[in-house]
């Protein structure tokens, strides 16, 4: 039989036809969401235009993404068995799949808009990733059975008016090498959109609505996991800029401080300290999931901190100190940058986060070896990537270990103890050099499976959190035993701190007790033991530390040295992917999407909440700090 051309009736028929029903349904769902939003729109020809105009583009782009695993297939399936009689009822079977997901997403673009006032973006993601909270409440929500039959309705009714179609794609023969060139083009237009089709392009107006009808819901949802980040201006509370800008150079002022110049969008300051800096070397201990509760000087009566409650009353203990959030990337973030939460994702796996201005960069400035240990493998939370593009020229992660540098690790990583004798090695390198040496280094060993080597403590291995604790707790002490034999350790000062609570549920939506961390500075040689219960968080760890050093400095950190904190000046800054809350005596302020805020009184003993009336003056406060952060990342304005 001779091979006939490849056409719309051909082979890739199918693929055609997917693209038709993929863009006509777009083309409806934008319509009716463009419909849902005329009250807010000011539509206008030209508006409208570029809305339909610009969406077909996007639907496009998508509709290449999607169709990739489509393309494939039918190009590299030979005639055989592409026309076998058995493979008829395959294609069947998944075009009614691939139907079925087409106007499912139809359908949950529209309650998802009705909702949030957008297409698909990190909210969404969000969802993906809390599936049982979701569905249940999706399930509690909408007639879900009705739904899904009407879906699968309308999929067979789209499904049987294209059987002719399908049936005759089936029937036509092909060549490799027709297949190959046809594929080739369907598959590079998703390799261009990938390279040179940003999401921004869909911004056509003022009109945050006009910009989002533009877009398409399944691109926005991959550019969402693309560049995790909810988008501030367009979910939370907002101010006139500049007003937020006044308000807060007025919160980041200090004592020893005067902002640069009088750009009321620059917060870069001097901080300025009489007499001589003191170039002790720092050594940040990130200790993984470690709550303040689980200290006996908080109060713990199971022992399982000897080590850090012996430590405790040698070093600065800080006993009002909280973290930024609940994740790993979001205590580094605040650690190393000194900024608040951002929505969505940290900063730590976002695009456009090198050279900001961060704590490596400015422990370089002052001429320290800046270096960075992780007992994983470094590409975990784009640690690898963020460190050494922020100031931190030495990287040890799992990769560096050699074998007889091991003496137990898990899934995550080298045991605590192993990460801390590797460190001591680099440590000695520096000391080798002269040169003052600055350190983060990250655990591992307080996390789940809550394995760590045998006959190291009383609680055996793998048998829960305590045990871990204790292990994370030895550790800690092993290491500070092991330097003070080193000649380095008269100079140096530790930095011990969590990168956030071991669980941060509670009864209300940012309960501030779960974000309880603890904080000590230890440098027995220079600094006297003492109790300081000031409100901070996170953030104000590298301008405090800066402080006991006596350095002078620029700085766009918006943490403060909580040594020279007013009691008007207290305040600590926490959060989830969604929420954002700024605390401030007994009150907490929580942003939410959709521009919510509400304002509670919490028990800080009890950890209880109770809402009330809105305090204008505490939303002013906390809506300077978040939509700041957010304008300066933006803007580019907080690099080093």
């Amino acid at each position: 039989m001779k091979t006939k051309q490849i056409s719309v009736n051909g082979r890739f028929g199918g693929l055609y036809l997917f693209f038709a029903v993929f863009i006509a349904l777009s083309f409806i769902t934008r319509t009716i969401l463009l419909a849902k939003s005329l009250p807010v729109l000011d539509l206008t020809p030209w508006l409208l235009v570029k809305i339909y105009g610009v969406g077909l583009f996007f639907d496009i782009v998508a509709a290449a993404y999607f169709s990739i695993p489509l393309v494939l297939y039918l190009t590299v399936i030979p005639d055989k068995i592409y026309q076998g009689r058995f493979h008829k009822p395959v294609i069947y079977l998944f075009s009614f799949v691939i139907l079925y997901l087409l106007v499912f997403n139809s359908f949950a673009e529209y309650f998802f808009f009705d909702e949030f006032g957008v297409r698909f973006n990190f909210i969404a993601v969000d969802y993906l990733i809390y599936t049982h909270e979701v569905v249940k409440n999706i399930m509690e929500s909408y007639p879900m059975p009705a739904i899904l039959t009407a879906i699968a309705v309308i999929s067979l009714i789209i499904l049987i008016s294209f059987r002719k179609l399908i049936d005759s794609s089936i029937a036509v023969r092909s060549s490799l090498k027709q297949r190959i060139k046809i594929g080739f083009v369907f598959i590079f237009i998703p390799i261009l959109s990938f390279v040179f089709v940003d999401l921004d392009w869909a911004k056509i107006s003022a009109n945050n609505y006009a910009n989002e009808l533009s877009a398409n819901g399944i691109y926005s949802l991959f550019a969402a996991f693309r560049n995790n980040k909810i988008n501030y201006e367009t979910f939370y509370a907002t101010r006139d800029d500049r007003a937020v800008f006044q308000k807060l150079r007025f919160l980041l002022s200090e004592r020893n401080n005067s902002f640069a110049d009088d750009n009321i969008f620059d917060i870069t300051r001097e901080i300025k300290n009489t007499g001589e800096e003191k170039r002790l070397n720092v050594v940040v201990i990130v200790e993984e999931s470690f709550s303040a509760e689980f200290l006996g000087v908080f109060g713990n009566r199971n022992n399982l901190t000897p080590n850090l409650d012996r430590l405790a009353k040698e070093s600065i203990l800080f006993t009002n100190m909280h973290a930024t959030g609940t994740r790993t990337d979001r205590g580094l973030e605040a650690v190393t940058l000194s900024v608040p939460p951002t929505p969505g994702r940290s900063l730590v796996k976002r695009p456009n986060n090198e050279n900001m201005f961060s704590w490596g960069f400015m422990m370089k400035s002052k001429g320290y070896d800046t270096k960075f240990f992780y007992g994983g493998y470094g590409y975990f939370d784009n640690m690898n990537y963020f460190f050494s593009h922020n100031g931190f020229d030495n990287i040890v992660d799992r990769t560096d270990f050699a074998r007889n540098e091991v003496v137990f690790e898990n899934a995550w990583g080298v045991s605590d103890e192993d990460l801390f004798n590797k460190s001591i090695k680099e440590f000695n390198k520096s000391y080798g050099n002269n040169k003052p040496f600055f350190a983060l280094i990250m655990t591992t060993s307080n996390h789940r499976p809550y394995t760590y080597p045998d006959g190291r403590i009383d609680i055996p291995s793998h048998s829960g959190r305590e045990g871990a604790v204790k292990y994370a707790d030895y550790a800690i002490g092993k290491l500070i035993r092991d330097a003070q034999k080193e000649p380095w350790f008269k100079d140096t000062v530790f930095v011990i701190v969590a990168d956030h609570c071991a669980g941060s549920a509670g009864k209300t939506s940012l309960p501030v007790k779960r974000y309880e961390i603890p904080l000590l500075i230890y440098s027995p040689s220079h600094f006297s033991p003492q109790r300081i219960d000031k409100l901070a968080s996170q953030i104000d760890i590298a301008p405090t530390v800066l402080g006991l050093l006596n350095f002078s400095y620029r700085t766009k950190f918006f943490g403060k040295d909580i040594f020279k904190m007013q009691p008007e000046q207290e305040r600590a800054l926490i959060g989830t992917y969604q929420k954002l809350g700024y605390v401030k005596n007994d009150r907490l302020v929580v942003l939410d999407i959709k521009k919510e805020a509400a304002v509670y009184q919490f028990n800080r003993d009890t950890g209880e909440a109770r809402k009330l009336p809105p305090d204008p003056n505490l939303l002013n406060e906390a809506v300077s700090y978040y939509q700041g952060a957010n304008y300066l990342f933006e803007h580019n304005l907080n690099k080093f």
